[in-house]
Formats: C-alpha cells, structure tokens, sequence
C-alpha cells in the first residue's frame, strides 16, 4: 500500500483525504475479517519490544497513516484474538462488523445523547432497541434502560437504584444477598456506593445454584438481628459455570420479602432470544432490575452493556441531578433523559452498535446463531463427557462446559497450557469447590461445528499426552 501521509496541523481534512484514509481503514478491516477463519486465537511474541515502542509519546510532526495502521496492526496482532473461531475462554466478544460501522457513524456524528431535547430521535432510536429488550425479557410495558460501557456500571447504577429505593439516604444495616458463585462486580459496586464489605451475605448454594430456602433463612436471621435486607441477586448464567439461578423462586422470595430483585444476565441475557433460553431462563420477568451484555450473547463489540429496570423512577430518582446551566432544557414527552438515569452524563450515543446490527440483519439472525452456540454447547459436553481421561461433572445450562482430567490440579494446570501453547485455540480455567477446572465456551458468532470439533479433537489429544507423560504417584 502506498504512504498516505497528512498535511501537518490538517485537523479538518477535505473530502478526498478523508476517502482515502476511510478506503485504508475498511481494507485492513476487510483483510482481518477475511483472516480470522485461519488466524490463530493469540500470540504474544516480542511482547517487551513491542510494549517499549508503543509507549512512545506522539511526535511534533504529523505521521504516515499507512505507517501507524501498520503499528496498529502490529500491536493488535500480539494479544488474544477474540474476535476468531478459536477463541473458547471466557466470554466472546465476537465485533459484529455493521456495529462497528454504526460506532464509527456514531463517533463521527457525535451527537450528544444524555439529554433527550438535544438529539431526541437518536435517543428514540436506543429507547426503542431498549423497550425490545424489555418485551424479550417478558418485562412490564412500563420497563425501560440505558445503554452503559459493560455489566459492570450496570450492576453499579441497578445496585445504587435498590439502595436508594429500599434503603432512602440512610443506608446503615443495608444488605444484599448472593452466593459464591455470584460476579464480583455486585461486591465492587456495593463498596463504590458505600456500603461495607459485611453487608454482602453469601447464601449457600446448591449444585452451584442459590437456595432459595438457605437465603430465605438468612434474610430472616438478619431481619432478628436488626438489619435491613434489600436486595437479592439472581445469577442467569454464572461467569465460571454459565449455571442459572432458580430465578423463579427467588423472583418469589423477593416479593414476599419486599426486597429488590436483580438479575445479573450479563453472559446468560441474550438466550432469551431462543425457545431454549426463554424456558431455561424462566423467572427474570419478576426482576426489578436485569443486567445484560450484548457484547456476550449478541455478538457486538465490547463495551457494551445494558441496565433494564421494571420501573424508571426508582433509577431516576438515584441518579437525576440539577445545575443551573442545565435551566434552558425542557425535555421530550415520552423519551428518557439518560443523563439522570445513570451515573455519566457525558455519553456517547451508544444506540447505534445496538440498533444498527439489528435492524440489518434482523433478529431471527441472531435467534438461529445463539441456537447454534447452544448446540455446540450440547456437542461439547457430549465428546467430552465420552472421554474416559475426562471428568465433566455439569451439564450445560447454556454455552459453558467445564471439565478436568482425571488427575490433580496440577496436571490440569499442565493441559491447559498443552492446549493453549500452539496459539490455534485459546480456553480459561476456574476454581470450584476448591478443584482447577478447564472452561470451555463457545459462544462466538464465527465458530461453528467444524471450529469445535476441531478443538475438541485437540483437547482429546493434549488430554491423552498429559495423561501418558505426567509424574507417576
């Protein structure tokens, strides 16, 4: 490719400069995508070298694009490829191309969307998306969101709208109830919004799921004791396990109790989708709050996250704020000022990545791929259940499979660096009751049967090398 170089000082390019540098963004973004069948799930070569020239400070004069999408491309190169078929571990992120062009459009145009007065048929358009993912989480009519940066400032602004609700502003003796299993993220967000680290009880579970009559027994011990339960959190799919929670029945315990109901839908949310994941996921209607990400179970780009709350004025009234220089703006009938319903006001129009993607390729694309995912989730754990070197103890609720072989931990350690050495394929470990697991997930968009049986294949064969060659005992 030919050097593209800039004018120096040229922070309004014309029309022809613009083109060309678009033209040489959508081609090595064309030459990637094209790539990622083959392309190895990660590498990390050279990795001082590369991180000492990347901490360079930018220089007086202007650069060489073509030369600075090389270092791009480089750098990018060196890390784990979450976006390729051989990516297995955690959760997926896969990028759908028409969200990243909405994010492009979207950062171009930046308009700003805090405020629905300023831009009030783009934030229609994310309100839109939002009362969909409302319908499709069998919520009231009267459910809304906001779009956020991830499950984590979600689960922060659900969390700070149940204290506030239940709680008002003394917040002394607040308690909320999860179990080990759980996300870290509730704990942080309960520290952020100034509750102690005693106020987070841990209900036992039961074949990695809450108990609904353990936590019911010990919402009333503390209830004796003078504190102040107010929220209770279900899990729709664990992030070690992808383990669903009895939502059902904690949905009812909640009621009974008057506390706040959320559910923690991050990874599990976009299932509900499917005929599978409406039935394994039953009960997240009753929740007064859900997070979910769809840059887990819907393909897009991550950072991206959404809080859905059964009612908005609950999120409002914990969130909402006044200034005098805010005097001129009125607001739209029926459209969400999203600035008062979230921690930032400052915010990018985050709607596009969502609205963008499903309105081109339509639902029923993203039903038949999460199937899919289901599926090879089932494949999984069958192949690998088949294993006479393999122990594969849960079957899966949704896309996770988690196994070991039949050796201690540290042959586990050692087969989980067999299976990651060459690069093709990349899986993630966990810890429960204490035993190392392998953790298998095949969750992106771009994987499919021949992906998976290529995995497991190799899985098989680094399972049988660890098995012949580990230390006699």
């Amino acid at each position: 490719m030919a050097e593209i170089h800039v004018r120096a000082l040229a922070l309004e390019p014309d029309q022809t400069s613009i083109e060309v540098m678009g033209r040489a963004v959508l081609e090595r973004i064309a030459d990637f995508i094209d790539g990622l069948s083959q392309a190895p799930a990660g590498r990390n070569d050279d990795t001082e070298q590369i991180v000492a020239r990347m901490l360079r400070p930018p220089p007086e004069e202007a650069g060489d694009l073509t030369a600075l999408l090389d270092t791009f491309q480089d750098a990018a190169e060196r890390s784990l490829d979450t976006a390729g078929p051989g990516y297995l571990a955690y959760f997926p992120a896969g990028g759908l191309v028409g969200s990243a062009l909405a994010e492009l459009l979207a950062q171009t145009y930046n308009r700003f969307t805090a405020v629905a007065e300023l831009a009030p048929a783009l934030v229609a358009m994310e309100h839109g998306i939002l009362r969909w993912l409302c319908g499709q989480f069998g919520l009231p009519s009267s459910a809304a969101g906001l779009v956020t940066t991830g499950g984590s400032m979600a689960t922060l602004a659900g969390l700070v709208a149940a204290r506030h609700d239940r709680l008002g502003e003394d917040i002394a003796g607040g308690t909320l109830y999860v179990t080990e299993h759980t996300h870290h993220c509730v704990a942080k967000a309960a520290r952020i919004a100034g509750l102690p680290a005693s106020s987070v009880r841990t209900v036992p579970a039961r074949g990695l799921r809450m108990d609904p009559d353990a936590a019911a027994r010990l919402i009333a011990v503390d209830r004796a004791n003078g504190l102040r339960p107010f929220l209770l959190v279900g899990t729709a799919g664990t992030t070690s396990t992808g383990t669903i929670d009895p939502l059902a029945e904690l949905g009812e315990l909640a009621r009974r109790e008057n506390i706040w109901f959320h559910v923690d839908a991050a990874y599990g949310g976009g299932f509900r989708l499917t005929a599978r994941g409406r039935d394994r996921l039953r009960g997240i209607e009753r929740a007064d709050s859900v997070v979910f990400d769809p840059h887990k179970s819907l393909f897009l780009p991550y950072g991206t996250g959404v809080l859905l709350v059964r009612d908005t004025g609950p999120l409002r009234a914990a969130h909402s704020g006044r200034g005098d220089y805010l005097q001129d703006l009125t607001g739209v009938a029926g459209l969400p000022d999203y600035g008062h319903l979230g921690p930032e006001l400052t915010r990018e129009f985050r709607g596009l990545r969502l609205w963008l993607p499903l309105h081109l390729h339509g639902a029923a694309a993203f039903r038949d791929a999460l199937d899919e995912k289901l599926d090879l989730a089932a494949l999984a754990y069958r192949e690998l259940t088949a294993d006479p070197l393999l122990e594969v103890p849960w079957e899966p609720d949704l896309t996770v499979v988690v196994f070991r072989l039949r050796a201690d931990d540290d042959a586990n350690r050692r087969l989980l660096d067999r299976i990651n050495r060459t690069g093709r394929f990349f899986l993630s470990s966990t810890r429960v009751d204490e035993r190392f697991y392998l953790r298998l997930n095949a969750t992106s968009h771009r994987t499919h049967e021949s992906h998976l049986r290529d995995a497991l294949d190799h899985i098989r064969r680094c399972a049988g090398d660890e098995a012949t060659t580990r230390p006699r005992t």
